[in-house]
């Protein structure tokens, strides 16, 4: 019982939404119906919509489509169909709430999304990322009558994305029902101040609104409570709400001996405020998280949290979840950060678009900070039918409501207004938006640091020169790190992307691992020199042109102090965007971690210098062919020196020379076993082998968790494996795996990795690539035994079994 009671602790912890909300608020996700129209309107009552798909949101409909050149996103958008799609759902509200105030909620709609409710117009919002309400109350029907909600997605005009988007109501969706008198939606602001060891300053402004007709005397009473719930302060005070205003309230509470929000140690307290009647009826909850911390930035030392020196070691990510598309699954967010976390990175960019409120719930409690992005573009478009088009009527709003939803995240600690602007060049016109944003930001959240990510690190870039900001983002520009003082005098530097770097898990050419390719030679050539099956040779010696590799920025950045820290382009492959590639690639190469989420040998690099874990990594396989001849490379820390092993003959002793983050020997290829051994002051530190693998034997299948909830949305990711007859992965196997499945569950997507594949990724089947797959199972709701089969025709049927409760 005890075990039970820990994972359901586990599980509420993680999955039990932690952003500022009402506790009035209800998930709104089941139940919808689903219909893809480009010609029909279907926003009228009337519509009969029985024959139409039946569906649970998030929903992205574009991963459920087949990859083709021919799609207008094009191969950069992820070659997958876009379209008008349409969402209805009916619901009668109770007659108990007849006099209530009744809102939607939707975290993100991609694009252009119209709703209606009970055929009357609610608006229309363009951008796909930017989370948004609706109020109901004047159109709904009290009396049984039922009551019919119509969304409009648009997203037939491309391409509009220079990355893959999704399509659809890809985020959840709420309703909230409230008394006349109660909190403003995203209407709390908690502040730490005078943080010390013994005591900080907590200043929480609390927006109180009365839709009502008369003046009404109510009780805004606040507490604090520390991780365990433990009541830590408290303020009641008195108040006259005046009818269709919404009154900030300010309270101030001392909160002693506070327990500081890191990333080691994410410390959490809730801010709880209840709205009572001057009789003492509660007429609203609302459940802010807080983490009190401090930070700096200095122009020669770089970043600091709470007092101590931090390096920023972080990624991009753009904001698509491999096999699941766009559609938002906690799970699979928390999988994404778990493996990041391994590798010793703590912190996110959200590139380049508000991230879903989920990854910021998680980045909160597993301790990351983050750059929270609002626009990859401004007035200027990137491409034909991008956000430019909506931005003198739409940018204003957009921005502000970023701003409100995510200014109590204690992750969040850089605002970025904008990606490589085309304002960045041109007249003052950049200038002037910049400090506009800036200032609307600082307007709603002073306590932040302001940025943009700037590919133009020269004298004439108008963001900068602006002054919207004491801090500078430069995307690449390595050539330029170490001049940054000159260049931009008493400014502090953030490299806001990075390194660009080239891979495909598995692969490697037989070319020495110091020769470093840029692919292509130049960002407006086209590739000429790049592999006949478009892979990318896994040892990190390719990059993107205006890149660099993994460890030449890495070796830059943390050798240098004013570098606070980097952002690298990326943490995880995507989907579109496949430099250097184009058509019939349809995914990225720049990802640390492969599109399944298995890491590339790169993230070892990484993991040797930003953890304190004992890591010995080396690559690469080793079935090759008679006369080859390999770069051996091992990553490793905490020991002096490598020894490698062929077939139990010493090739000798390597260490780390000069700033090198690696060690290699040049070896003939012989089959049999590679072994490394780490050792500090003579002692074997780790041993790790890399055998020649045999014929293929049987099918492996490995659950990231054996226990999943039975909460219909929960997930256990299945890695399968081809090996031989000992168990050693077959590393060149792209065999064809079937798979059935029986219980409380279904296959939620399957993939491997591989940026060149046309297979779909909703099915019972798919290749390996380099002798690895992945399923994603997916609870039902209902609790009892998942069981996975997977099958190649002449080997024995593999089965797992998952447990749901």
């Amino acid at each position: 019982m005890r075990k039970i009671a820990l994972y359901f602790f586990v599980f509420l912890y993680f999955y039990f939404p932690a952003h500022s909300q009402h506790g009035a608020r209800k998930n709104f996700d089941e139940g919808w119906k689903f219909r893809l129209d480009s010609v029909n309107n279907y926003s009228a009552t009337t519509v009969s919509d029985g024959d139409w798909r039946s569906l649970d949101l998030p929903h992205d409909w574009s991963i459920e489509g087949r990859f083709s050149k021919d799609h207008p996103a094009t191969y950069n958008g992820g070659a997958l169909p876009g379209g008008i799609g349409w969402y209805r759902k009916t619901f009668t509200l109770p007659a108990a709430d007849a006099d209530k105030q009744v809102y939607i909620s939707f975290d993100g709609i991609y694009c252009n999304s119209e709703v209606w409710i009970n055929g009357n117009y609610l608006g229309k919002r363009a951008h796909g990322y930017v989370s948004f309400q609706y109020d109901l109350t004047p159109w709904l029907h009290a009396d049984g009558k039922p009551n019919t909600i119509a969304v409009k997605v648009s997203n037939n005009l491309q391409p509009n994305s220079r990355w893959y988007s999704g399509s659809g109501i890809y985020r959840h969706v709420w309703l909230t029902t409230l008394n006349k008198s109660s909190i403003k939606h995203w209407g709390t602001f908690a502040i730490s101040r005078n943080i010390t060891k013994n005591n900080s300053d907590l200043q929480i402004e609390t927006k109180v609104q009365n839709a009502g007709s008369a003046r009404q005397k109510l009780v805004l009473l606040t507490t604090v409570y520390d991780q365990q719930h433990n009541k830590v302060a408290s303020e009641n005070k008195e108040i006259t709400a005046l009818p269709g205003v919404a009154m900030p309230v300010v309270q101030t509470m001392k909160i002693t001996n506070p327990h500081l929000w890191s990333v080691n140690d994410p410390y959490l307290y809730t801010v709880e405020s209840v709205l009572q009647s001057s009789e003492g009826r509660e007429l609203d909850k609302y459940q802010t998280t807080h983490g009190i911390r401090y930070f700096n930035m200095d122009k020669d030392k770089g970043f600091s949290l709470n007092g101590e020196h931090l390096k920023i070691r972080g990624v991009c990510n753009h904001h698509d979840l491999g096999a699941l598309g766009t559609a938002v699954n906690t799970r699979a967010i928390e999988r994404q950060l778990e493996l990041l976390k391994a590798m010793g990175c703590n912190a996110i960019r959200t590139s380049h678009n508000p991230p879903a409120p989920e990854l910021l719930d998680l980045c909160d409690k597993m301790g990351f900070i983050v750059m929270n992005e609002t626009f990859d573009m401004w007035r200027h478009s990137k491409t034909n039918y991008d956000y430019s088009l909506y931005w003198d009527e739409e940018h204003q709003r957009d921005i502000r409501d970023h701003i409100l939803r995510d200014r109590n995240h204690p992750s969040v600690i850089f605002w970025s207004i904008g990606n490589e602007i085309i304002e960045q060049w041109g007249d003052s016109t950049g200038m002037n938006m910049a400090l506009e944003l800036s200032g609307i930001v600082r307007a709603l959240d002073s306590t932040r640091i302001v940025v943009s990510g700037n590919n133009e690190a020269g004298p004439y870039n108008n963001l900068i020169r602006s002054g919207m900001s004491d801090v500078v983002g430069y995307n690449y520009n390595t050539a330029r790190w170490l001049s940054f003082h000159q260049d931009w005098p008493g400014k502090k530097l953030i490299i806001t992307e990075s390194t660009s770097a080239l891979e495909t898990r598995g692969h490697y050419d037989k070319i020495p691992f110091d020769t470093v390719r840029r692919w292509p030679l130049r960002w407006d050539l086209p590739l000429v020199d790049g592999n006949a099956d478009n892979t990318v040779s896994a040892y990190d010696h390719v990059s993107a042109p205006w890149g660099s590799t993994h460890e030449e920025s890495l070796k830059l950045m943390e050798n240098n102090e004013h570098v606070s820290g980097m952002f690298v382009w990326t943490g995880f492959d995507y989907l579109g965007e496949p430099t250097p590639y184009t058509w019939p690639s349809r995914s990225s190469y720049f990802g640390i971690i492969d599109l399944a989420g298995f890491p590339k040998d790169v993230y070892y690099l990484y993991q040797s210098v930003w953890t304190d874990k004992p890591v010995l990594h080396v690559y690469p396989h080793w079935n090759w062919k008679r006369g080859d001849t390999l770069d051996v490379v091992a990553y490793y820390n905490q020991a002096d020196e490598v020894e490698l092993f062929l077939n139990g003959k010493s090739l000798g002793k390597q260490r780390k020379e000069k700033d090198n983050m690696h060690v290699k020997w040049r070896v003939p290829y012989t089959s049999g076993t590679v072994k490394a051994i780490s050792r500090k002051a003579g002692k074997v530190v780790l041993t790790k082998e890399i055998k020649t693998a045999g014929a293929p034997a049987a099918l492996q299948l490995l659950a990231d968790r054996n226990t999943i909830a039975a909460d219909g949305k929960d997930l256990s990711y299945i890695t399968v494996k081809l090996v031989d007859k000992k168990g050693v992965l077959i590393p060149d196997a792209n065999q064809l795996v079937k798979f059935s499945v029986t219980g409380p569950g279904f296959i939620a997507g399957v993939d491997n990795g591989d940026p060149v594949s046309h297979e779909p990724f909703k099915a019972d089947q798919h290749k390996l690539m380099a002798g690895m797959g992945l399923v994603i199972l997916q609870s039902t709701g209902k609790p009892g035994l998942i069981r996975l089969s997977a099958s190649i025709p002449g080997l024995p049927e593999t089965s797992i079994e998952i447990e749901v409760r």
